[in-house]
């Protein structure tokens, strides 16, 4: 997959996107950090994986940094935004790609704790550092943006209702963030080939996928996803601040 954005269209800008040293997350800060900007890799507990795509970043000429946080945790956060205000000043493009809620071990309102209650609490903090014409995207899937009308799988049930709950909470946030200049969209893509997600969904419910996949006609890979993210980041605010990535026909039918 190549660079969606343009060499240089993202010089002098800084970006921060959750949960970026893997996955979605990761080919997004390389299409950002490709395009120009200078970037945050944020990771919770890899540090090791965070620092290797930071290093091969700078290699390639980028100017990177590698910031552990866990969301859940206040005061993590607050060191996070604190090392980027040291750092970089400031934020000009903030991806809320860090998600969660199927892992074992976990609490039982685990998912709403991050989902929710995480991002609200991220965007709050991030407010001090992002200038007017800043940009904040929030990262979904159809199957928790359609749910209050269209079921999903019992395994993907808690994520979704949280993930949910969550963009309802950062769109109540709207206005605020209007009067002070700051854009927000929602990018809502189906299920990505390729990601951790996926897999245990997979793994939980065989065949899941495919049957996806199947009804879909088509469902995105892990760069192809994030080429959809990246260009949410510059390209103008849809709709109800909402980006669809591939057919959502499927969701909008009357059940």
């Amino acid at each position: 997959m190549s660079n969606p954005l343009k060499p240089g269209t993202l010089a002098g800008k800084r970006a921060l996107v959750t949960g970026s040293s893997r996955g979605i997350g990761a080919d997004t800060i390389g299409y950002f950090a490709e395009a120009g900007a200078t970037v945050v890799v944020n990771y919770r507990n890899k540090e090791a994986r965070a620092l290797k795509l930071v290093a091969s970043l700078e290699a390639a000429g980028a100017t990177a940094i590698a910031v552990g946080a866990d969301l859940t945790d206040d005061s993590s956060v607050a060191t996070l935004f604190d090392t980027i205000a040291t750092e970089l000043g400031g934020l000009d493009i903030l991806v809320m790609n860090a998600s969660g809620g199927m892992e074992s071990g976990m609490a039982a309102d685990y998912a709403m704790q991050l989902n929710r209650d995480a991002q609200v609490h991220l965007l709050t903090t991030a407010l001090p550092l992002l200038a007017p014409g800043a940009r904040v995207v929030f990262v979904t899937s159809h199957q928790a943006h359609f749910i209050k009308t269209v079921e999903t799988m019992p395994e993907y049930l808690p994520v979704a209702l949280s993930k949910r709950a969550g963009e309802d909470a950062l769109r109540d946030m709207i206005p605020m963030l209007e009067d002070a200049g700051i854009e927000f969209v929602v990018v809502s893509g189906d299920m990505i080939e390729g990601t951790i997600t996926a897999t245990l969904l997979e793994r939980s419910n065989p065949g899941a996928l495919g049957l996806r996949k199947e009804a879909a006609g088509r469902l995105y890979n892990v760069s192809e996803f994030a080429a959809e993210v990246a260009l949410a980041a510059v390209e103008p605010i849809p709709e109800n601040n909402t980006r669809y990535v591939g057919d959502v026909s499927d969701f909008l039918e009357t059940k």
